[in-house]
């Protein structure tokens, strides 16, 4: 058999095992402790659907980590910190603020449109999982 995509098969390989065994609450896949909730975020759907920035904000590669990206990183963070576009208000110190748009990888923004995506599932029923969801394909938060 060959894999489409290797990477991504071995993460949800990896990551499904994990999840499992931990023995937390999937919404419409798997119960467990509702008090630890597993939820999936993307938040390269928030940034390029729900908040329309189409160019890119990241790059592991450090001589693609230039203005044009680190611009588009402050353009998200200035439209989470208006509560655009889930409502949830993102309130960051101005350090860790700068450290946010200053990471040219853009893990710590992910982070928080992650963070970001999860308050907004917390405070729906349901964790916003659509009326009818078919419960065996898993769901992305705000989708």
């Amino acid at each position: 058999m060959k894999l489409v995509n290797p990477p991504v098969a071995l993460m949800f390989h990896e990551g499904a095992r994990r999840i499992a065994g931990a023995g937390v609450h999937v919404p419409a896949l798997c119960d467990g402790d509702p008090h630890r909730v597993a939820l999936e975020a993307y938040p390269g759907l928030l940034a390029r659907k729900q908040l329309g920035i189409r160019d890119s904000y990241k790059s592991d590669t450090a001589s693609r980590q230039n203005g044009l990206r680190k611009a588009a990183r402050r353009r998200i963070v200035e439209a989470l910190r208006a509560g655009y576009p889930l409502g949830i208000r993102v309130r960051l110190s101005d350090g860790l603020e700068r450290a946010v748009v200053g990471d040219g990888a853009a893990d710590l923004l992910d982070a928080v449109m992650c963070a970001t995506q999860a308050a907004w599932a917390a405070l729906r029923p349901r964790y916003g999982l659509p009326a009818g969801a078919f419960g065996a394909e898993g769901w992305i938060v705000s989708a």
